[in-house]
């Protein structure tokens, strides 16, 4: 009877170890999909972090946050499709993608700057500079999620086919924020 217990435990352990790592081995489609999702919601949240660099009063200061905020969800997102990340980079990559579009380049330091001029100034210097830092956000962390969905890494991102790109994502990334505020102002 003890031999027919033990051996009755031993099945069931082995049961249930073979039905855990049939569990555990998922397919890669679905790992595919779980990790684009991951890193969509990475976007998101970075680009909604993105929206609150509008609320630093002193000019320049938020466009240094911003560039925290834009690093890190690179950071992010390179971690979830196992791509090396380089700060120096992944820094240069981005001041060339944001350079090609003028929205940012021009608007966000004068957006900046008009905080230094009471009431109207800085109401619309949050504004301007809340919805270009998101928009900016969300178009870099799209561009490089579609790059390395591709295949690609840091070290073979090409910025001029890329630009293009970034400015539809900047104008749907305009969409997106104000779609989440409408959202926030209805809750």
């Amino acid at each position: 009877m003890a031999t027919t217990a033990k051996k009755s435990t031993t099945e069931k352990k082995e049961s249930t170890e073979s039905v855990e790592s049939k569990e555990t081995v998922q397919n890669p489609v679905d790992n595919r999909v779980d990790r684009l999702t991951k890193a969509h919601d990475s976007i998101k949240n970075y680009t909604m972090a993105a929206v609150t660099v509008g609320l630093i009063p002193v000019p320049f200061i938020d466009i240094a946050a911003l560039s925290t905020i834009q690093l890190k969800m690179l950071h992010s997102i390179s971690k979830k499709y196992d791509i090396p990340f380089s700060k120096n980079i992944v820094k240069s990559l981005i001041s060339s993608l944001i350079g090609s579009s003028a929205a940012v380049t021009v608007a966000l330091p004068l957006a900046s700057l008009l905080k230094v001029v009471p009431i109207i100034g800085q109401t619309s210097g949050v504004l301007s500079t809340s919805v270009i830092s998101a928009a900016s956000t969300y178009a870099i962390g799209k561009v490089f999620v579609a790059h390395f969905e591709s295949g690609g890494t840091f070290l073979n991102f090409d910025t001029e086919k890329a630009k293009a790109h970034f400015n539809e994502l900047y104008a749907e990334g305009k969409d997106f924020i104000s779609s989440n505020k409408k959202e926030e102002v209805k809750a």
